[in-house]
């Protein structure tokens, strides 16, 4: 059984897609980011950074509780765990993690930047917002560019495909319209059908 410590942002979704896409059992423990859940001691005990998401493996090497935090460290683990969604070869292996990378470098915090300036910032500074929504636009066409005449960012359906899709799952957010990137918008269209992909999605409730 895992432990999930979550809650309903692009990176929390994440974790919560790759268990439901690797069928493991895991119980759902909110962390309400919003009521600073993620600094309290009990919380900072499971990640001393104080981000979600987070998990515990009870069963985890040797058969030994094993908690995992950072998202990307994650996808990895539980991939290597089940044997899934990573593939073992060298050269496919470091696509996946290349594009894995590619999120948690670039996509991540630039989207984020993005939501922060046009939807939360207490005032409008239209440096950042050009500065972060230029970027953002140029890595939506980075992304279209690579799923040229490919189904997945990385040969078959890996994590680097579960770690992106929930930050171009909020293409409004950034007020991107997914027609000026068609194969991204294919791609998009095609892994929100999986119902799998679609509880991880919605987990926590």
């Amino acid at each position: 059984m895992i432990d999930l410590y979550s809650w309903k942002t692009s990176n929390g979704k994440k974790a919560s897609i790759m268990l439901e896409e690797c069928g493991l059992d895991y119980n759902v423990h909110p962390i309400n980011i919003g009521q600073d859940d993620q600094f309290t001691p009990e919380y900072l005990a499971i990640n001393p950074n104080g981000k979600i998401p987070a998990i515990i493996d009870q069963d985890g090497p040797g058969g030994q509780p094993y908690t995992v935090f950072e998202s990307g460290a994650i996808l990895m683990y539980l991939a290597e765990k089940t044997g899934k969604f990573m593939p073992t070869e060298m050269a496919a292996r470091y696509d996946v993690i290349q594009w894995l990378m590619f999120q948690m470098g670039g996509i991540g915090p630039i989207f984020g930047q993005v939501h922060h300036f046009k939807r939360a910032a207490k005032e409008q500074v239209p440096y950042a917002i050009n500065r972060y929504y230029t970027e953002c636009r140029r890595l939506y066409g980075v992304l279209d560019n690579r799923l040229e005449g490919r189904e997945y960012l990385a040969g078959d359906l890996s994590i680097a495909d579960f770690a992106t899709l929930p930050w171009v799952f909020r293409f409004d957010w950034q007020e991107v319209d997914l027609a000026d990137f068609p194969n991204v918008k294919r791609w998009y269209d095609g892994l929100m059908t999986r119902p799998a992909l679609a509880r991880g999605m919605e987990t926590p409730a």
